[in-house]
Formats: C-alpha cells, sequence, structure tokens
C-alpha cells in the first residue's frame, strides 16, 4: 500500500473520505436545492435567469405575504 500503510487502515481512510464527501454534497444540495426540472422547450442562449437563494432568503420568501402589484 502506499506510504506503508497497512491495508485496513488504508480502507478505513477510504471509507471516512467518502462518507465525508457524499455528505458535503448532500448539505450542498439541501442548503442551494437546484431546480432538476426540465423545460419543454429549452431557453434560448442568454435567456435563462437563474438565481440561487439561500436557506435565510427562502424561508423569507416563503413566510413573506404575497402582494400583488396592480
Amino acid at each position: 500500500m502506499p506510504a506503508g500503510v497497512p491495508m485496513t487502515t488504508y480502507l478505513k481512510m477510504f471509507a471516512a473520505s467518502l462518507l465525508a464527501m457524499f455528505a458535503g454534497a448532500e448539505v450542498v444540495h439541501r442548503y442551494y436545492r437546484p431546480d432538476l426540472t426540465i423545460p419543454d422547450i429549452p431557453p434560448k442562449p442568454g435567456e435563462l435567469k437563474t438565481k440561487l437563494l439561500g436557506l435565510k432568503e427562502r424561508e423569507r420568501i416563503k413566510h413573506e405575504p404575497q402582494i400583488s402589484q396592480q
């Protein structure tokens, strides 16, 4: 094994690294909530407008009363 590390220690470190990577990806996806919907008609270049809303911003918008502009 690399650097003379025993196989069991190497596998433990590999498993811990893999789990940390998956946990980090899960946290990022739960925080940013990517829009995974596929539109029927793809937007033209430069037409797509996206926003990344953090958790606090998303909560504020969800609890904010809807005010209609007329």
